[in-house]
């Protein structure tokens, strides 16, 4: 159904965060509150959750959550630094980020997400700010578009799809999904099992049009610096890119610092690591995946703050 949105992995995210009754949470991506509401459920009278999402429907449908220990701020989750002094906090006992996109916007096809069904090629995230992916296309030289499509939908056959967009245009303005998806289905020479062939460029597009990696690697270090000692960081991701960037900030701040190898030094001994990673990586169970087919891809990474220093400086 339209606007319906299941959250992926909301019981193990939440699980995963250890919420303590009294804890200070964000949940970075609102959505349509799913995770929000579980880690409401765990939180006693004197706990706060403070959720942010950059889409203004998202935060019109947190009107339905009426509790004085939630609060929603309109704002991409790289400003959580921002966000958190303006709400005077300084440290916080857990975040959770589900990165992408959300059911609702690909279900709404005046967002422009999905080839589904005909609309605006829009795809921002927060339709107020930035260029529609129409008017990037109407714009950008053939050889952007083509790194665009190859880097990020990670599509082989990007210099085709590029070329024919570009030629495209000349005739008149690549501005529906339906025009684009078509002229994608036109340039792939060959076809994935099950998959659509515009399924990689409306990818490649909807992440460089909202910055989506960029956002990601602004947030993770931010989350580091605020997160007080035993205070969780769960990231639910939905495609390599973006779980590549979260495994190896992950990996990396929860490694000891090295030193040279004849330093007489016991590992004991070793500064700690500001992070502690708390399991291994988790995916969605057949349960939920047959129930909702957009967990089957979802990868679910959980750290632990340690009381070390952390080593990155935050935005």
């Amino acid at each position: 159904m339209t606007g319906v949105h299941a959250a992926v992995m909301a019981e193990e995210a939440v699980a995963a965060l250890s919420v303590r009754s009294d804890g200070v949470y964000v949940d970075g991506t609102f959505g349509r509150g799913g995770h929000s509401r579980l880690i409401l459920a765990r939180l006693g009278a004197g706990g706060r959750l403070i959720a942010m999402d950059r889409d203004p429907e998202a935060v019109a449908a947190a009107s339905d959550i009426d509790d004085p220990r939630f609060s929603i701020v309109a704002a991409p989750f790289s400003r959580i630094g921002e966000v958190l002094r303006q709400a005077g906090v300084d440290a916080v006992d857990g975040v959770l980020l589900d990165i992408g996109v959300s059911s609702p916007q690909i279900d709404e096809a005046r967002r422009g997400f999905s080839f589904r069904g005909d609309g605006p090629l829009d795809m921002r995230m927060d339709p107020q700010h930035g260029l529609s992916a129409a008017q990037w296309l109407e714009t950008a030289a053939e050889a952007e578009i083509r790194e665009v499509i190859r880097d990020y939908g990670e599509e082989r056959f990007a210099k085709q799809i590029a070329a024919a967009i570009v030629a495209a245009r000349a005739r008149g303005p690549v501005d529906t999904t339906r025009k684009l998806a078509a002229l994608v289905a036109e340039a792939v020479p060959s076809r994935e099992p099950r998959q659509d062939p515009a399924t990689r460029t409306f990818q490649a597009l909807r992440i460089h049009i909202n910055q989506e990696l960029e956002e990601l690697s602004l947030v993770l270090p931010q989350c580091l610096a605020l997160l007080r000692a035993g205070g969780r960081l769960a990231v639910i991701s939905f495609h390599s890119l973006e779980d590549r960037i979260v495994k190896r900030f992950m990996r990396e701040q929860s490694q000891a610092d090295a030193l040279p190898s004849r330093l007489p030094v016991r590992a004991v001994d070793l500064p700690q690591p500001p992070l502690r990673l708390i399991g291994r990586a988790q995916r969605a169970s057949a349960a939920e995946t047959a129930a909702n087919p957009r967990a089957r891809s979802a990868v679910l990474r959980v750290a632990e703050r340690t009381a070390a220093p952390a080593r990155v400086k935050a935005a």
